[in-house]
């Protein structure tokens, strides 16, 4: 059976939309996803960019996310057809690891806890397929590597792409 790996953040996870919605509530002012395509991740939004950096350690903002449209039922059929993994560099944010534990239950109760991999760095992963939207983890890995598109790397052409979950089950399934 092929191995799987696929990231949270900006994959299955909504993490754009959180950022979106954290700057809203905090400063009264709805940016657009469109508004953030082609900048770096964290940019694009108007001034504050200190605050912004600090709401992945506010509490419930791994536990609120919202899934990416399509990505329960495609992982769902993705785990009976492969080894799968859910990897997410989560260290760097240290109260991330008991949300992103419960949010994986909530919207994904089908996978197991031996399927969730929290780590510093995903250089240590291996296996036979990559779907991540940073490119530096891609980079590392060891198999073939998918880009899932985010605002934040649109400019990227280096890595086979992924638009959306319904090409990723099209790729896949």
């Amino acid at each position: 059976m092929k191995r799987l790996i696929v990231d949270m953040d900006d994959v299955i996870a909504d993490a754009t939309g959180q950022f979106i919605n954290f700057y809203e509530r905090e400063f009264g002012v709805r940016v657009t996803r469109e508004s953030l395509n082609h900048q770096e991740e964290g940019l694009g939004f108007p001034n504050h960019h200190d605050i912004i950096q600090q709401f992945p350690f506010r509490e419930t903002f791994f536990q609120t996310m919202q899934p990416n449209e399509g990505s329960q039922e495609i992982v769902e059929k993705l785990n009976k057809k492969y080894e799968l993994y859910i990897v997410s560099a989560a260290l760097e944010f240290p109260q991330s690891l008991s949300e992103k534990l419960k949010w994986l239950g909530e919207h994904f109760p089908f996978l197991h806890w031996k399927q969730i991999v929290f780590c510093g760095s995903k250089a240590v992963v291996h296996g036979d397929y990559m779907i991540d939207d940073l490119p530096y983890n891609l980079e590392t890995f060891n198999g073939e590597k998918f880009i899932f598109s985010a605002p934040h790397n649109l400019h990227i052409n280096t890595f086979q792409r992924l638009n959306n979950w319904k090409e990723a089950g099209e790729r896949f399934l």
